[in-house]
């Protein structure tokens, strides 16, 4: 049965929804997961959680109080199955201990400039793009504390950004307890298509997975060279995920199954996002 509201409020007030999912400005998952909650529903929000970490403590607190129901933040790739493959040989010990992850997403390059509009409420670059690949390093590495970040950046296309503070490429390190790293790289400028990958290193081995962004493990070879076909966008590089992402949130809230992403780790997030923010304006490092 479709259903068409104008009003929240009348939305998470119908007694025929058990589970909201929330694909709204990120300025607004604080106060609408929130209401969702209050209101006596699942709720599903897309990453990040919220632009500060107060927003993202008011909603773990609310979340504390209504533990009969499942608050869950749309963090993709641990869905993915390459991803997933990966996070299982590194938890078999395979690379030894992982001591750094290097890290990037990476979007082809709109001319139109959608994200400079969108610039003012993004939270800048590494909210936006980088907080997948911080939440992807503390899973990988074992969720250590994070110490310090540090960021720099550039505009190499989108002048318009610098109103807004941010840039269309940014680079950071983020230091974490026990000697871990990581280094993540964040692009809006790629010329060939979209690029997120990942390389965990161990003590005995490494692991990358989303090398050379191929699209399958077709390689041709003529006249013109050697090449294989890429990937487009986020949305064909992760289309399985999401699918797989969905059906967890919904086995969560049957009670099928618990979830191993936290809103600790949405909190954990945006708190090293906001400290590599920080540090890209300030130009030092930051503590986190």
């Amino acid at each position: 049965m479709e259903r068409l509201y104008e009003d929240f409020d009348a939305f998470i007030a119908d007694p025929l929804l058990d589970a909201i999912v929330l694909v709204t400005p990120t300025s607004l998952h604080a106060d609408q997961a929130i209401a969702a909650l209050e209101a006596g529903k699942h709720v599903f929000v897309e990453k990040p959680l919220a632009l500060n970490v107060e927003d993202c403590e008011r909603v773990l607190a609310v979340a504390d109080q209504h533990p009969a129901q499942v608050a869950m933040v749309g963090f993709v790739r641990r869905f993915d199955p390459s991803y997933v493959n990966a996070y299982a040989s590194i938890a078999a010990g395979e690379i030894g201990r992982p001591f750094l992850v290097r890290s990037q997403t990476c979007d082809q390059n709109d001319p139109e400039g959608f994200f400079v509009r969108f610039a003012p409420t993004s939270g800048g670059i590494f909210m936006d793009c980088s907080v997948h690949d911080i939440d992807l390093a503390r899973w990988m590495l074992g969720k250590p504390r994070a110490l310090r970040a540090f960021a720099t950046g550039t505009i190499a296309l989108h002048p318009a950004l610098a109103e807004f503070g941010d840039v269309d490429n940014g680079m950071a390190v983020v230091e974490f307890e026990g000697g871990a790293r990581a280094v993540l790289y964040a692009s809006r400028t790629m010329a060939h298509g979209h690029e997120t990958s990942t390389e965990v290193i161990g003590t005995t081995g490494k692991l990358i997975v989303g090398e050379h962004a191929a699209r399958d493990r077709v390689v041709r070879s003529d006249g013109h060279g050697v090449r294989h076909a890429v990937v487009k966008d986020f949305y064909e590089r992760f289309e399985t995920a999401f699918a797989a992402e969905m059906a967890a949130f919904v086995a969560a809230c049957r009670g099928e199954q618990a979830l191993a992403l936290t809103l600790a780790d949405a909190l954990e997030a945006t708190r090293i996002g906001l400290a590599i923010t920080r540090s890209l304006r300030s130009g030092l490092p930051e503590t986190v």
